[in-house]
């Protein structure tokens, strides 16, 4: 992996992009072994609603001061700090629906420890990937969650049908102990050469430590990162991104289950397909973004705001589309349709951080996936609660109109935060 054939920097997204994946098994892990103990035990869905969401309080809190930290100490040190936090968490704590005091202490420390973990690979890949690879790179760092996801639903239900619920905890802890060496092993802090792809610009200074200049960097400018309308508008796209991303991978199952009384296990390898196509989008939409960008044939600003309308705006259709679909096929391809599209918006908004603030990079992330998390807190809980007033109006849950306002929330989402990013982003340098 140190060959001069095969540049350090590939050796770092290549280990992100791993890194993202094994997140997002263990996110989907956890919904899938939890419905099924929750189920057993006869939980009602606004119970299961509360616990499913109670990660992303604590991944909230962990957003902002992930990137300053990232910023202060390095990337490399807090990334490894935050997977060892959260697979010893998984390792030691039991999946019992009934202990819920445990369960929710438990989620609220793995929803921390992973909170630090995207605006350090921000910080990252900022210090690592010059500016005409930063698209690909991102998309295929970010397609990881996609890839984990699709490989989580096709095989953790049959893990769970085959040695219980508690197995997937202790499989993601493997993985994460694992990641955890590798990382420790290949990474590295940035050579003295990186901050050449950050250029000194305004009060940034340059002091002279042993004969070699060091850069210290800048205060960094709060006020100004918060009261950016740029900044604003990629927070609404991230909040709206995760408000569905995080809506259909909790509740899907529960979908599949009591809406179309059909069984995860028995649906065989169509289940991962919506993750899958998010994989595949997201590195497409990286690719298209560096090559419109890099053969000049659009700006950065309309390479970004082309492909975040496009992907938010299908998106959109498709999950208002889905509650008519009342087949397990229909309902894959929808949110295959949905998600993947929503993957390819992701070379709009969510590389628009490297381009507004690259110094700033895990800062700006920390901010807009804070909203991003509260996405999850908000709608992973109101679809519990919306699902549970359906029932108390007499309505089965296998009737469409029980679902309807689960997907017509995000789709007008949709909607709402395209026209916002076309309104406000720029792919300028705004921060220097």
């Amino acid at each position: 992996m140190k060959s001069k054939h095969f540049p350090k920097r590939y050796v770092i997204v290549i280990l992100t992009f791993i890194c993202t994946c094994v997140c997002y098994i263990e996110r989907v892990g956890f919904s899938i072994a939890y419905t099924a103990a929750a189920d057993a035990a006869g939980i009602d869905q606004s119970s299961k609603g509360m616990i499913l969401s109670t990660f992303y309080y604590g991944y909230a809190c962990s957003q902002i001061p992930g990137g300053w930290v990232a910023q202060k100490v390095g990337g490399r040190r807090v990334l490894l700090f935050s997977f060892l936090l959260w697979s010893l968490t998984c390792a030691f704590v039991p999946l019992d629906p009934n202990r819920v005091v445990i369960l929710v202490i438990a989620r609220l420390l793995v929803g921390v420890a992973q909170g630090f973990i995207f605006p350090s690979i921000h910080t990252v890949l900022a210090q690592w990937v010059p500016p005409h690879e930063r698209s690909r790179s991102v998309s295929l760092t970010t397609s990881g969650m996609y890839f984990g996801a699709a490989a989580g639903m096709l095989v953790l239900p049959t893990l769970v049908r085959l040695k219980g619920p508690q197995s997937v905890f202790l499989v993601e802890a493997a993985l994460g102990v694992m990641w955890s060496l590798l990382w420790f092993k290949y990474a590295s802090d940035p050579p003295k050469g990186a901050e050449s792809l950050l250029p000194i610009k305004g009060n940034q200074k340059a002091k002279l430590e042993n004969g070699v200049h060091s850069m210290r960097t800048p205060k960094i400018p709060w006020k100004r990162i918060f009261f950016s309308l740029p900044v604003w508008a990629i927070v609404a796209n991230n909040f709206t991104f995760h408000y569905a991303l995080y809506v259909l991978m909790n509740w899907l199952p529960t979908y599949f289950e009591l809406g179309l009384n059909r069984s995860l296990q028995e649906m065989g390898s169509s289940k991962m397909m919506p993750y899958l196509n998010m994989f595949v989008f997201s590195n497409i939409g990286g690719v298209m973004a560096d090559h419109l960008i890099t053969k000049r044939i659009l700006s950065v600003t309309k390479t970004r705001k082309v492909l975040n309308t496009l992907g938010f705006m299908v998106a959109s259709f498709a999950l208002m589309a889905l509650p008519l679909f009342r087949t397990a096929d229909g309902v894959v391809f929808c949110s295959s349709v949905a998600l993947g599209l929503l993957a390819l918006g992701r070379a709009g908004f969510a590389v628009n951080h490297m381009d507004v603030a690259p110094r700033y990079a895990g800062i700006v992330m920390g901010v807009s996936n804070t909203a991003g998390t509260l996405a999850g807190i908000v709608g992973v809980d109101l679809t519990g609660r919306l699902l549970e007033a359906a029932k108390a109006a007499r309505l089965d849950l296998t009737s469409p109109d029980s679902w309807r306002a689960v997907f017509v929330i995000p789709g007008s989402l949709c909607i709402f935060s395209s026209v916002v990013f076309l309104v406000l982003s720029t792919g300028e340098r705004i921060f220097d």
